[in-house]
């Protein structure tokens, strides 16, 4: 697996506001759609194209297009909702399937509860939304289900990650054939005794979102 840990002002910048627990849950919002886009800009440096001839107001020019198939985007629900719209305002002409996961809070190990994905996804790049790599479950047995369903290439982009995360998904996808990346906003110290990343930002989906009663 490929690790990019984005280094620029403007990620350190809006990363820290989402830090902030004083910062409300709008406006957490926002800065989780900015940010996302300017993660997407790197995560996106191997999506597929093709070569296209357009004609410009003076010549003929030789340019670029996406290929076909499409890219496929897939958040994890919830969470991973807060970013889709910063991941398809960089990506407007991508797919977007879904993938319902939920932790364990005793075993930390993740199940799949809902998907909304093509049977076949053979020839797809898929790019994974979810805001925190903290124990790896929930990322890797994502992957492995995009895998199983014949993904040939996928990118996970996170806003934050824990080492033992990070460590975890690397392991168990040792045996997969397929190129995997995983790029993010910040490489936080470690996980404490419930599973989250410290120092983190809390729970990315209450954050976004609230907390549902």
């Amino acid at each position: 697996m490929q690790i990019l840990v984005v280094d620029h002002p403007l990620v350190a910048h809006k990363l820290t506001a989402l830090r902030d627990e004083h910062t409300d849950s709008p406006t957490f919002r926002r800065l989780t759609d900015e940010l996302v886009t300017l993660l997407a800009y790197e995560a996106t440096r191997d999506v597929r194209t093709g070569p296209v001839t357009v004609q410009t107001p003076v010549a003929e020019a030789q340019g670029v297009k996406l290929a076909a198939p499409k890219p496929l985007v897939v958040p994890i629900l919830r969470a991973g909702l807060g970013m889709l719209e910063g991941m398809t305002r960089l990506l407007p002409t991508a797919e977007v399937g879904f993938l319902g996961m939920v932790r364990n809070e005793e075993t930390l190990t993740a199940s799949t509860y809902a998907e909304r994905l093509p049977e076949d996804l053979s020839g797809r790049q898929c790019y994974v939304l979810d805001p925190m790599l903290a124990t790896g479950g929930t990322l890797a047995a994502a992957i492995q289900f995009l895998v199983d369903r014949g993904a040939d290439h996928i990118t996970a982009i996170c806003l934050l990650a824990a080492p033992e995360g990070v460590k975890r998904v690397e392991n168990e996808l040792t045996h997969l054939d397929v190129p995997c990346n995983l790029v993010i906003a910040g490489m936080d110290s470690h996980l404490n005794e419930k599973g989250y990343i410290v120092p983190g930002l809390g729970d990315a989906g209450d954050r976004l979102y609230g907390v549902a009663q």
